[in-house]
């Protein structure tokens, strides 16, 4: 029997011996592979151009245009400072090794009062989206404390708990745990029904099936939820540290920015502006654009790079 032969009796026994659904099972696994096949990487100097030298370019073009400004004398230095101003105000923090201290002091308190608004406003967005009766009378509860501006709460803050750190982590959690909260809510809401009946058919019901079915498919706007509650814990420790003044509560950037006022420094209020930005932004793009990424790409929401 030649070669030839011997090949198509291979794979018709092959055939036989893996039934009929063998043919299904090959198909899927190489569909699963197109969808889940590892592209190329973006080359380092593609990807520097692609996402560094854009922003990089907004910050020289915002220099540029407040340089000109200056220069051209639009208000007065007193009420405009030049960058250069700005940057000796910024030389001058770091020489005194103060810099890093006003930072930490700030960035500290809200990602640990950040931190406690997640394990609040989680287990609350849980509870409103699954019962019907704690929905409707908490739900628009919920609704009006996020459209409430977070300094709203500094002078209640201050009067029941003191000028003191207790006083800025209420602040925290009254502005960041309905967002949070919220987003979960919504997050729930576009859970697909056959998704969590395939989860009660598999026994992933209570406790089970908010963690195996309801969160993982609630993650998209749960994550959007986070984002806007970090947004506002930020604002609300700024807007806290503005007006509350102790030496309990330390120098925080919001209390530097204040200082800067009161002195008539406006090249430290611009410097205190700017740092209160910065941070920020780097918060969402070193921490939730990363993951924020991470679970598009994971759904085939976003290609891999």
């Amino acid at each position: 029997m030649s070669s030839t032969d011997i090949r198509p009796a291979a794979s018709a026994r092959a055939a036989r011996r893996d039934g009929p659904g063998a043919g299904f099972d090959t198909l899927g696994a190489g569909l699963d592979a197109l969808e889940t096949g590892h592209a190329q990487r973006t080359p380092l100097s593609q990807v520097l151009k692609a996402k560094v030298l854009p922003p990089v370019l907004g910050v020289v073009l915002v220099v540029g245009l407040w340089q000109l400004a200056y220069s051209i004398h639009l208000t007065s230095p007193e009420k405009l400072p030049s960058p250069a101003d700005v940057w000796h105000a910024l030389t001058a923090l770091w020489g005194d090794g103060t810099l890093f201290s006003i930072i930490w002091t700030s960035l500290w308190r809200g990602v640990s009062g950040f931190l406690a608004a997640v394990a609040i406003g989680t287990p609350i967005g849980l509870l409103v989206a699954q019962v019907k009766p704690v929905r409707a009378a908490i739900g628009p509860v919920l609704a009006g404390l996020q459209s409430l501006p977070s300094v709203a709460w500094v002078p209640a803050a201050v009067i029941w708990l003191g000028i003191n750190n207790s006083a800025m982590y209420a602040v925290i959690l009254l502005g960041a745990v309905p967002s949070i909260a919220n987003g979960l809510i919504a997050g729930i809401d576009q859970v697909p029904p056959l998704f969590l009946r395939a989860g009660r058919t598999l026994g992933a019901s209570g406790l089970r099936g908010a963690r195996h079915v309801l969160l993982p498919g609630a993650l998209p706007g749960y994550l959007a939820g986070l984002k806007q509650g970090w947004a506002f814990s930020w604002r609300s420790l700024m807007a806290a540290e503005l007006i509350a003044s102790s030496p309990e509560l330390g120098l925080g950037l919001g209390r530097y920015l204040q200082n800067q006022r009161e002195f008539s420094d406006m090249p430290g209020v611009v410097l205190g502006i700017a740092l209160i930005f910065v941070v920020g932004v780097a918060i969402d793009l070193l921490v939730f654009s990363p993951v924020e990424r991470w679970v598009l790409r994971s759904r085939g929401l976003l290609a891999a790079r």
